[in-house]
């Protein structure tokens, strides 16, 4: 049984780091003060997507489906294998389609002198005549935890722990808080893995989309260099990159307490083709993460079989409905 421990927060004030995620480096680092050092040794922490606290529906792959209210308020019920990404896409396509959702998908911005500071809440004006003048739409951040294999004991970490942590730059002026707001543990093995069992055995072709960076090169001494995984296959005519392997990359910066080290990676967003023989098996390693720093986050993937479109609107935009 591999547990995880999905984890549901809300951004109290403002914050002041990465605008696409809060990393799993940061959170673990913001947990490890918190726990002992067996914890410590075993803990693994994905990276925080950021997602709106407003009314949505469930995305068409999802287990249940129709309205589901304030969706991003609390951790929908996980009995399948895309469950677990309901809220891990940055685009959140569970949003309602009458809500702003360009707006919905930008944090304010808040400047302090010369630093760009991002805020927990969002203020919609409302049209003349409504009640109030304008409403308000708070910020969360999910992310889940894990323990390395063999050591299912770490997970639940407890709720007191949770509660309070911070993270991102400026934390002694209050920055960059964050408050418990929902957890609940998923047995992996336990999942519906049913859309990718039948691809396999129809031997209908797979895409694996990153969640978060894959890392190549790494300045920390406990990071090895690799290359992109044999089972990528990169179709470069379809992609935007301007690598010679079709594939857009990004340097980051990893913190290791007063040391910084560079990190090259795979840029998060981008779908290769699936070319290995065993969707379901790799697409649960895909949940736990692969290469270098995984345990900090790095290398967080999900598999599609490829008649699922990622992004079903364009579908019907195609087809001349309306979006």
């Amino acid at each position: 049984m591999t547990r995880l421990q999905q984890v549901l927060f809300e951004l109290d004030g403002q914050y002041l780091g990465h605008p696409y995620f809060v990393t799993g480096n940061a959170l673990f680092n913001a947990v490890a003060r918190r726990v002992d050092a067996e914890t410590r040794r075993s803990l693994h922490v994905s990276h925080g997507v950021f997602l709106p606290g407003e009314y949505g529906e469930y995305p068409e792959q999802h287990s249940k489906d129709g309205y589901a209210g304030k969706l991003g308020q609390s951790l929908p019920d996980v009995t399948s294998y895309e469950d677990l990404f309901v809220f891990r896409d940055p685009a959140q396509r569970w949003l309602l389609a009458s809500r702003p959702r360009d707006a919905h998908n930008a944090h304010d911005i808040q400047l302090h002198g010369d630093r760009v500071a991002f805020d927990g809440t969002c203020w919609f004006g409302r049209p003349s005549g409504q009640r109030n003048r304008r409403r308000s739409v708070s910020w969360y951040v999910h992310c889940y935890l894990h323990a390395g294999r063999g050591d299912d004991g770490v997970v639940p970490v407890d709720e007191d722990v949770l509660d309070g942590l911070q993270v991102g730059g400026a934390r002694n002026y209050g920055f960059g808080e964050l408050s418990l707001v929902d957890t609940q543990v998923v047995d992996l093995e336990a999942l519906d893995y049913s859309r990718l069992e039948a691809a396999q055995s129809s031997a209908e072709s797979c895409r694996i989309e990153l969640v978060s960076p894959y890392v190549l090169e790494s300045e920390h001494p406990s990071g090895d260099s690799q290359s992109v995984p044999w089972w990528w296959r990169v179709d470069t005519e379809e992609t935007n990159a301007a690598s010679s392997t079709g594939l857009r990359r990004r340097e980051t910066r990893l913190v290791d307490g007063d040391e910084t080290y560079a990190v090259q990676t795979v840029d998060h967003g981008q779908v290769v083709r699936y070319v290995g023989d065993d969707p379901v098996e790799t697409a649960k390693n895909g949940v736990l993460r692969v290469g270098t720093h995984s345990r900090f986050g790095f290398g967080e993937f999900r598999v599609r079989p490829a008649g699922e479109d990622r992004v079903p609107e364009r579908g019907a935009a195609a087809a001349g409905g309306e979006v």
